[in-house]
């Protein structure tokens, strides 16, 4: 009874380990033995981290391939999927791998037929940033991939079939036919290069220092930049504000040429009294003009009144004044110090002429006295 028994147990034991492998493959996505991590690959010792990398084609590159940084080995790759257009690569590296944030990431190819890897290299065209750590993505744009072999026989195979080389003999013998019959015009030609070459060679100065004066030229209106771009943002606002004020500026420009016509008529009616104004006023002027040595003369003696400022260090003498001061008190003197311009000028003269006390005028016989002392007679009327 125990003896029939085993068969059926041994049946039952293999059911059961191929449904719970079966199990096990269902629940991995079996994808064959890629699809396990495979031992001695880099990227799983400790301080490990994943990073993810966004490349526009993959080729035939699979999981558990290598990552490199130069020639060393220093993760793996653990999963490959579609996101979008585009592929998402996630690995594994080294916790001493150190590379910025901002690497590249690229496929590669070992040899012509060697296996494919992803290679990481930090940026060439951008200085370093950042650095890469745990869940970072490096995206689309610094992610490409090396030509492969596919891409270089395909390339060489155009060249040698479909390019340029076996078209050769065809280019030779169009520019044979081309050139038959013509071998002067083609000799002037190169005459004619040869000539327009010698005459650039001759201007190679001139050429440079013309590039030198434009390179002058480009680094003063770089070193004017700050103001140019503030013209070219402040030249709008100003152009908005004409545009906003036409209407005023035409009715400013309209106004002032009804301006311009009023004073043009009004020139044009008052030409001939401003002339004779002018006229007028010329022997004015020039009497003016005649009297400014006298005028300016006179001015020594505005801030000295009564003594011209030129005898001022003859008159002052230390602490006493050197002069001779002279009281005319005469009729006459009074007369035309205090009477002049009124009701009553003249009046004191012709009484003091009456008189004969006059200095220095006849018929007086006292010219040669004072006429304040001299006696009076009383024949002199009265």
């Amino acid at each position: 009874m125990i003896a029939a028994d085993r068969p059926l147990t041994r049946r039952w034991g293999r059911t059961a380990f191929l449904a719970a492998v079966a199990t096990i493959v269902a629940g991995c996505q079996w994808q064959g033995l890629n699809s396990l991590p495979m031992p001695g690959t880099q990227g799983g010792g400790d301080g490990s981290y994943t990073v993810q990398a966004q490349l526009p084609d993959v080729g035939v590159i699979e999981r558990n391939s290598r990552v490199r940084v130069g020639d060393v080995n220093v993760g793996t790759i653990t999963n490959i999927e579609r996101q979008g257009w585009h592929a998402l690569v996630t690995m594994r590296l080294n916790g001493d791998v150190s590379l910025p944030a901002n690497t590249t990431a690229k496929i590669g190819q070992t040899s012509l037929l060697g296996s494919l890897h992803l290679e990481l290299n930090p940026p060439s065209e951008a200085p370093a940033a950042g650095k890469l750590h745990e869940g970072s993505l490096i995206p689309l744009t610094n992610g490409g991939s090396y030509p492969n072999t596919d891409q270089t026989l395909a390339a060489l195979s155009m060249l040698l079939n479909g390019g340029g080389i076996g078209q050769l003999q065809d280019i030779n013998a169009a520019f044979a036919t081309a050139f038959s019959g013509r071998e002067g015009d083609l000799r002037s030609l190169v005459d004619q290069v040869n000539e327009f070459v010698g005459h650039v060679n001759d201007q190679t100065d001139d050429i440079i220092a013309a590039t030198d004066s434009f390179n002058k030229l480009v680094d003063q209106f770089a070193a004017q930049k700050p103001v140019l771009d503030k013209a070219l943002h402040t030249i709008p606002d100003a152009l908005t504000v004409l545009a906003d004020q036409r209407n005023n500026l035409s009715d400013a420009l309209d106004s002032f040429g009804k301006f311009s016509a009023v004073t043009a008529d009004a020139v044009s009616q008052t030409k001939q009294n401003l002339v004779s104004e002018l006229k007028a006023a010329a022997p004015v002027l020039n009497s003016l003009a005649n009297a400014g040595p006298a005028l300016t003369r006179s001015l020594s003696m505005l801030t000295t009144m009564p003594f011209p400022i030129e005898n001022i260090p003859k008159l002052i003498r230390g602490e006493y004044i050197n002069t001779d001061v002279v009281f005319d008190l005469t009729l006459s003197r009074l007369d035309a110090s205090f009477l002049t311009g009124t009701r009553y000028e003249g009046v004191l003269t012709k009484r003091e002429l009456k008189w004969g006390r006059t200095i220095g005028q006849a018929p007086s016989p006292y010219t040669v006295g004072n006429p304040l002392v001299a006696p009076y007679h009383l024949d002199q009327g009265p």
